[in-house]
């Protein structure tokens, strides 16, 4: 039986998937609260089903590039 590692296929080149807020919140190794106050910040988000969200990382990391300063002195 051939594992779930083997079924995976690279992404075309270029392209990124949208990330989870849990993968977001991994990624940058912060709270779910954090997140949720970088939205309310402006932080760019996806709408993802009903009433769900993803977020695009490379926008995040432009976000974060223009406003990581500020947010770090309110904190």
């Amino acid at each position: 039986m051939p594992k779930k590692t083997d079924r995976a296929t690279p992404l075309p080149a270029g392209l990124t998937p949208l990330l989870s807020q849990k993968q977001l919140e991994t990624y940058y190794d912060v709270s779910d609260w954090t997140i949720l106050q970088w939205i309310k910040a402006g932080m760019p988000v996806e709408p993802f089903g009903a009433r769900g969200r993803r977020f695009d990382l490379n926008e995040v990391k432009a976000w974060m590039a223009e406003h990581g300063a500020q947010l770090a002195a309110a904190s």
